[in-house]
């Protein structure tokens, strides 16, 4: 039944100046419009998003600002037009909560490239001019469009960060083909993204190289996450031994960084997909021209994309690495994902600790 007369009170944590420290706060939802979907929101990841629009990073956050765009739940009220989705039934909302319906992008299934823009989930103007708020709070109302089907044996608290991380890099993957067993993968930076990288690559069969500036994660990307090769960057013996030897390159570093020697790792024809945000790109045209190589950017995933990637996950058992924390070590948690203190994400138990 459509509920256009109530809305439900909503108990969220916000930040309300650029400090971005966050606090409880309580808000409106809109109410259940008839193609429609209410979660409960039981879980939600924590992504360096919240930290930059929570702390003003971009000169444009609205405040209060409720932030969280991997979210997890389970549907307690459907639209009456809603016909996939149903009361009880586990699901995901990711980083985009509307767009234009209409496009050739939204059209394909790929809406995150909606010519009038998605909406994003949170610290964005919504088509009936609100602003939208995300899933660090008690629940969310949705259009069923972007809702995401999470098989009941598949651990929600383990769905959420595939909404942002898991679906920002297996976008590329998909899109360029690096599902090809026996083919050659070097992932830039071992984060919430990178790790996502190396489980995905090992489950398509890919032989996988992390490289990092940081000798301490040698021991779990090998052993835990299951890479077969870990190279220190700052090491040129190690890196120059790579040369023209990986298919692929999946790169989730911001920090800035030179894009030339990684470039060089790149068999002809290779692949490279930048899914990071550092403050520039600079390279050579030769590293790319020479090598017939290909270097693209990309986001996160059209619903076509998401719900085809849950269901892989779900049928190959690849779980993130979590550390599930209460809401109330949000703060401390956006800190240390500041310092990349995390492995290798944060997941916010909203079911048993938003009270």
């Amino acid at each position: 039944m459509d509920s256009q007369t109530k809305t439900e009170n909503c108990l969220g944590w916000a930040a309300t100046d650029p400090t971005g420290v966050l606090s409880p706060y309580k808000f409106s939802r809109r109410p259940l419009g008839s193609d429609d979907v209410s979660i409960k929101i039981t879980h939600c990841g924590v992504c360096y998003a919240d930290v930059i629009w929570s702390r003003n990073m971009l000169g444009d956050s609205i405040y209060p600002l409720v932030p969280g765009h991997e979210i997890a739940g389970i549907v307690k009220e459907v639209g009456s037009n809603v016909q996939g989705i149903k009361v009880g039934d586990h699901v995901g909302v990711g980083t985009y909560v509307n767009s234009c319906r209409n496009c050739e992008y939204c059209n394909d299934g790929v809406e995150v490239q909606c010519v009038k823009g998605p909406v994003f989930t949170f610290n964005h103007i919504d088509v009936d001019g609100t602003v939208t708020k995300g899933g660090y709070s008690s629940h969310i109302v949705v259009h069923e469009r972007y809702c995401f089907k999470i098989p009941n044996n598949y651990p929600l608290a383990s769905a959420a960060p595939l909404l942002c991380a898991g679906i920002t890099v297996y976008t590329p993957m998909m899109r360029y083909n690096m599902n090809q067993p026996g083919k050659s993968l070097g992932v830039i930076g071992l984060g919430g993204l990178g790790h996502m990288a190396v489980k995905f690559g090992k489950a398509f069969g890919l032989s996988v190289t992390v490289l990092s500036t940081s000798t301490s994660k040698k021991e779990e990307a090998l052993s835990l996450l299951g890479a077969d090769n870990f190279i220190v960057t700052s090491d040129q013996e190690q890196v120059k031994g790579l040369s023209k030897s990986l298919d692929f390159i999946i790169d989730t570093a911001s920090g800035d960084h030179p894009f030339d020697p990684y470039l060089s790792l790149l068999k002809s024809a290779g692949v490279y997909a930048l899914v990071g945000f550092p403050s520039e790109i600079k390279f050579s045209p030769a590293s790319l021209n020479m090598g017939m190589k290909t270097f693209a950017g990309s986001v996160t995933g059209g619903t076509k994309m998401i719900q085809e990637m849950i269901s892989f996950c779900a049928a190959r058992k690849i779980y993130p690495q979590i550390e599930v924390i209460p809401i109330q070590y949000a703060n401390e948690a956006l800190e240390r994902l500041v310092k990349k203190d995390v492995k290798y994400r944060f997941v916010i138990d909203i079911e048993n600790t938003l009270k």
